[in-house]
């Protein structure tokens, strides 16, 4: 359906009007702050923990599992030697004897190998337990710390909530009321200016928050609302101080009841 053919000071009205809008929703938003980053980065940070965690109990268990492997191959060993020795009484000759004394020699070597793995791998343990606990810890540290600047951003979205919700639909409701070019305009003015301010009142001679003093002639065109004007400098659409006012009181009253 085609938007009813409204004039120019209809128009800045309205623009000032969705400006004013923004602007409360941006500050909604600067109540939060980093709040809601802080909470993103500390889930990661506490997944990537227990991501770690769990590796660490995996890698754990794995140099159990060696150290009960080796433990094994020590019982093989033994008995091993046990059968060497056993065949070495029933020799027929030096030659069987010293074949069968190699083998034995051979076992206590793997025997001794496999201690020191074992001993290797214990200390393994205990540097990785030390670590899990480490873990652990730093786990239930940032857990705790994350709790509260979720409770902390909870607070401030359970206040801010219902009124950022509505203001954005007031937002796209104004957004109806101005023709697309406008709005495309406006948009992408308050992308690019300092506080989103894509729209403001002439003051003292100036475009709001600007130092670049207007020409008479062009401060009388603004207040005519005959057309839209933007500040050379900033590329801001501007309105009169008397418009701003009156769109500002009718607002500030409108935010009061949300």
């Amino acid at each position: 359906m085609a938007k009813k053919e409204v004039t120019v000071e209809e128009k800045l009205r309205a623009l000032y009007d969705l400006q004013l809008i923004d602007s409360r929703i941006d500050e909604i938003t600067g109540i939060r702050g980093e709040l809601p980053l802080e909470v993103e980065d500390l889930e990661d940070e506490v997944a990537g923990l227990k991501t770690r965690f769990e590796k660490l109990k995996i890698d754990l268990g794995g140099v159990d599992d060696s150290i009960k492997a080796k433990k094994i191959a020590i019982n093989e060993s033994n008995e091993l030697i046990k059968k060497y020795k056993s065949q070495q009484d029933n020799v027929r000759n030096n030659r069987e004897f010293n074949s069968l004394s190699k083998e034995v020699e051979f076992q206590e070597l793997e025997i001794e190998l496999a201690e020191k793995h074992i001993k290797e791998f214990k200390a393994q343990i205990a540097q990785k337990k030390d670590i899990i606990e480490q873990t652990e810890a730093r786990i239930t540290d940032r857990t705790n710390h994350l709790e509260h600047k979720k409770a902390e951003l909870q607070d401030i979205m359970s206040e801010t909530q219902k009124e950022e919700e509505t203001l954005i639909k007031k937002s796209e409701d104004f957004e109806k009321k101005i023709e697309d070019r406008l709005v495309t305009a406006y948009k992408r003015i308050r992308s690019k200016v300092k506080n989103g301010l894509a729209v403001v009142p002439v003051e003292r001679g100036a475009s709001g928050g600007s130092y670049f003093t207007i020409p008479p002639q062009i401060q009388a065109e603004i207040a005519s609302r005959k057309k839209i004007i933007t500040d050379e400098h900033s590329g801001r659409i501007l309105v009169d101080l008397e418009l701003a006012n009156e769109e500002s009181a009718k607002m500030y009253k409108l935010f009061a009841k949300f």
